[in-house]
């Protein structure tokens, strides 16, 4: 199966590319193009990204893009409730591959709050992401459950998290996969980018996608939520 054989909705454009490199660095210059355009427009751009392995060769890229980085602010989609020295950590991830050079003079408003409980760390981070302008840019990834950010299928909290008008910027959710403890952005923040983007990588992440652009199911499959227009979806085998 082919991304262009998809049946996507009207205003999702899918890309396909030849490998992971090629998939990276052109996320690197469309995500780069529409920062610079968001600084032009309003003086400052947001983007929101988000964390695991996948990303790595993607904040490489963008960090060696020519923007004012000092003028863009950077936070995450979701985080994994560990510190920052932790090596699942999400906001660590960044640090290394993206804030880096010059790309280190962004603002960055980091999700991890140390806490006495899950709760109370969320509530500390949707404190923080009070700070956070309108997102300009969102690049979300998608898992084997179709999952994204840290919306997992029929976790604690996914129902208010996917609620339109859900009060909250920040949610804590736990995940099948260890580290369990998560925070995550709600989908009202989440889908006000003026921009979504979403990568994957491999066969199996297109039969996840193929699956969701099937069902109605999005407490089952909450990629389904942002399976909307505009998205641009970007995809390598």
């Amino acid at each position: 199966m082919a991304i262009s054989k998809l049946d996507l909705p009207i205003g999702v454009v899918a890309r396909s590319h030849s490998g992971a490199q090629h998939l990276a660095e052109d996320l690197a210059k469309a995500v780069a193009e529409a920062l610079r355009a968001a600084v032009d427009s309003h003086g400052s751009a947001t983007l929101v990204v988000s964390g695991g392995r996948s990303p790595v060769a993607f904040f490489n890229s963008l960090a060696a893009q020519e923007l004012p980085w000092a003028q863009v602010v950077i936070s995450l989609a979701d985080e994994r409730w560990v510190p920052v020295s932790h090596p699942d950590s999400n906001e660590g991830l960044v640090r290394r591959h993206l804030l880096r050079g010059p790309a280190a003079a962004a603002r960055f408003i980091g999700l991890y709050q140390p806490a006495a409980s899950l709760e109370e760390a969320a509530l500390k981070a949707d404190e923080a992401l009070s700070a956070l302008p309108a997102i300009d840019v969102l690049v979300l990834g998608m898992g084997d459950d179709g999952h994204t950010a840290s919306l997992f299928p029929h976790s604690p909290n996914l129902d208010a998290a996917l609620q339109a008008n859900c009060p909250r910027r920040c949610l804590p959710m736990l995940a099948p996969s260890v580290p369990h403890q998560r925070l995550t952005l709600t989908l009202p923040t989440l889908a006000a980018a003026h921009m979504p983007l979403l990568a994957i990588q491999g066969m199996g992440k297109l039969d996840t996608l193929s699956q969701a652009l099937r069902t109605d199911d999005v407490p089952g499959m909450p990629i389904r939520a942002f399976l909307r227009s505009p998205l641009e979806i970007y995809w390598c085998p």
